[in-house]
């Protein structure tokens, strides 16, 4: 079978990390395509996927660039993809690929982890074969967008407990990190997306209040170069960002702490058995709604209730669960 998987977002890369190798080890054939966005392209390179960048890069924050570059991503898809005779195409939420493959009469699959995306599934979701959330998103709430069974297929648990099933961390990431420092990474706001549209000033508390702790080695994870500047620009001693895309599942893993004003970062520190505090100022969704009334995921009200400590790590509890369920649901369509 000719596969084509579109990859639009950093946290994308590691969802199909392992979907694309065990398609390749059924004996698939698979083609990559992925935008310019966040750090997409350096996970692509960082974790040598073959890829091609196809379209314009994302449209920034407002509506109408988004817009904008939606009109130039679509026909640019559709002539890489016509001449291709795909058999299927998979994405997690790119509601290009969707259209584009409904358009040339190509099962398409793709998958998400929150339903108040609502621009978003409009499109993508209506245009999809199947459609793949987790069992925790009740599915009342997808039925608005023509999502209902059997084009739903839901699995139990989180997408990251599937792609990091395999994973084990690795300790070079912490090089030059004196020790006996509180390791904490945190998270930016995703401040272009459409569903996300609120100041967060406790967010900037969190950076204060982190970075100003020389007990602390504060890495921070930024999604824009805006975002990279401006907090450099604060000065703060314990903060640090990388220059370049890093090995995040492993920093999560070996830190002591997480906060994030995100979702996946979020879900992958549940996944790694990490404490986990969420400053996401947007409408939650089911998922994390579960996480919190578990209480594996903390909703941070003020930066004074962070526990800053060193990790026990004896705290750690993972739950693994096989990627190949989540392909079979994929490869449905």
């Amino acid at each position: 079978m000719r596969v084509w998987v579109d990859i639009t977002n950093s946290p994308h890369v590691s969802f199909f990390r392992p979907l694309l190798r065990l398609l390749r080890e059924d004996g698939h054939e698979v083609e990559v395509t992925a935008r310019k966005y966040a750090q997409t392209l350096e996970l692509l390179e960082l974790d040598e996927i073959e890829h091609r960048v196809v379209g314009p890069a994302h449209g920034g924050a407002g509506a109408l660039g988004k817009a904008r570059a939606m009109a130039g991503r679509l026909p640019a898809l559709r002539r890489f993809a016509k001449s291709r005779r795909f058999d299927l195409a998979l994405a997690h939420g790119s509601h290009e690929a969707m259209l584009v493959a409904r358009s040339l009469g190509i099962p398409g699959a793709t998958a998400h982890d929150y339903e108040f995306a609502s621009v978003q599934h409009q499109l993508g979701l209506r245009a999809a074969t199947r459609v793949v959330f987790p069992a925790a998103v009740p599915p009342e709430r997808l039925a608005r967008f023509g999502v209902r069974p059997p084009k739903l297929a839901q699995y139990p648990g989180l997408e990251e407990e599937y792609y990091l099933a395999d994973f084990e961390p690795d300790r070079s990431v912490l090089e030059g990190i004196t020790a006996g420092r509180v390791v904490a990474v945190i998270r930016t706001p995703p401040e272009v997306s459409l569903y996300h549209r609120h100041d967060n000033p406790l967010f900037r508390q969190v950076l204060e209040r982190l970075g100003g702790d020389d007990s602390v080695y504060a890495i921070v994870l930024p999604r824009t170069q805006e975002q990279r500047e401006a907090i450099n620009g604060l000065g703060l001693p314990s903060l640090h960002v990388p220059k370049r895309a890093v090995d995040a599942p492993s920093l999560v893993a070996l830190a002591d702490l997480v906060v994030s004003a995100g979702g996946t970062m979020n879900r992958e520190a549940v996944a790694l058995g990490t404490p986990v505090y969420t400053t996401f100022a947007g409408k939650l969704g089911a998922v994390d709604e579960s996480l919190i009334r578990e209480g594996r995921l903390r909703p941070l009200t003020s930066a004074g209730d962070l526990d800053v400590r060193k990790r026990d790590p004896g705290e750690a509890a993972r739950q693994r669960r096989d990627p190949r369920l989540l392909l079979d649901l994929l490869l449905s369509a």
